[in-house]
């Protein structure tokens, strides 16, 4: 591609459903935003307990990726790519949804790994993040997601990732499955955390930057904003211990409390909870090893990721 291309990204996970609509440059590196949207659906809703997906769940999914399929259309698309993650990759019927969204989007859904998720985040994250310099030595990127956390060691000046782990201790799943036993849930997040080092060097990393939902409304919690306001989320460098003591306060407030704060999506409410003390778990561990005192936030992820796999491909799928 030699000129900016309109291009969809969708990203199905297992608590949201985003679309990312872009104009996307590969030669001047640019990719300028068109519509950001995302639902909270949790197509992952029991997929844990029942190793399929919960009927009602299927029917938020699909009605909104039909609704995705207008917007695309409208803003004269070109190349769209939609991506299924970790519900999908549990579920023993993703066929079901597979060929929904076939039917109503016009394009083969990709039910990726857990390898290509973390690669998809780590381009994302970083290309173009100006809080982390290119040379910057290796970067950690970890996305939280609602059934799976990524964990991807890397270089920005390359745009190339290294080794990388996915776990599943998302803020859904382990909401489901322990609900508010905040000791069950250390317990949990500690071993995978533990598989997450075995893998990934964490004393290697320079910088640690985080994504997806928990990661930004933690980071809005530390600020104490007024309302959730990406612009200043995104990129935003703080302290590790005062994300640690975000990540505990939010870990301490009672539902009511959570409800309360203007930054939270609804659909975050039960969850945040487990995504705080996986953030928690990671911020501490990676700052022992590493000896790093600040983690930088990103509001670019996997979405931008799947944007950028479309323009950097001469034939990506096309709807």
């Amino acid at each position: 591609m030699t000129s900016p291309t309109r291009v969809a990204a969708i990203d199905c996970g297992t608590n949201s459903l985003r679309l990312l609509i872009a104009d996307v440059d590969p030669v001047a590196g640019t990719l300028t935003d068109v519509l950001r949207r995302m639902e909270i659906v949790r197509l992952g809703q029991g997929v844990d307990a029942t190793g399929r997906f919960d009927p009602r769940a299927l029917a938020r999914a699909l009605d909104l990726t039909a609704e995705y399929a207008r917007l695309c259309r409208e803003a004269g698309v070109g190349p769209v790519r939609f991506v299924a993650t970790s519900a999908s990759r549990d579920a023993a019927d993703a066929e079901v949804f597979i060929g929904g969204v076939r039917e109503v989007l016009g394009v083969e859904p990709e039910v990726i790994s857990g390898q290509e998720e973390a690669a998809l985040s780590f381009a994302g994250a970083t290309r173009g993040l100006a809080s982390v310099p290119a040379d910057a030595g290796p970067v950690l990127v970890v996305d939280i997601g609602g059934g799976s956390t990524e964990a991807v060691l890397g270089e920005v000046s390359d745009g190339r990732p290294g080794p990388a782990i996915s776990v599943d201790i998302g803020c859904v799943r382990l909401f489901e499955r322990h609900g508010g036993d905040l000791a069950a849930l250390t317990a949990d997040i500690e071993a995978a955390v533990d598989d997450i080092a075995r893998v990934v060097p964490l004393d290697r990393a320079r910088a640690l930057v985080g994504l997806a939902g928990s990661v930004t409304t933690l980071t809005a919690h530390a600020l104490r904003l007024p309302s959730y306001q990406a612009e200043r989320i995104h990129g935003a460098v703080l302290p590790i211990a005062t994300l640690v003591a975000a990540c505990e306060d939010m870990a301490s407030l009672t539902g009511d409390q959570r409800r309360a704060l203007p930054y939270l999506h609804p659909g975050r409410v039960d969850v945040i909870v487990a995504g705080a003390l996986i953030w928690r778990a990671v911020l501490t561990r990676v700052a022992g090893a590493a000896r790093l005192v600040e983690a930088v936030t990103s509001e670019h992820d996997i979405l931008d990721g799947i944007a950028w796999s479309l323009a950097d491909s001469e034939d990506g799928p096309c709807g």
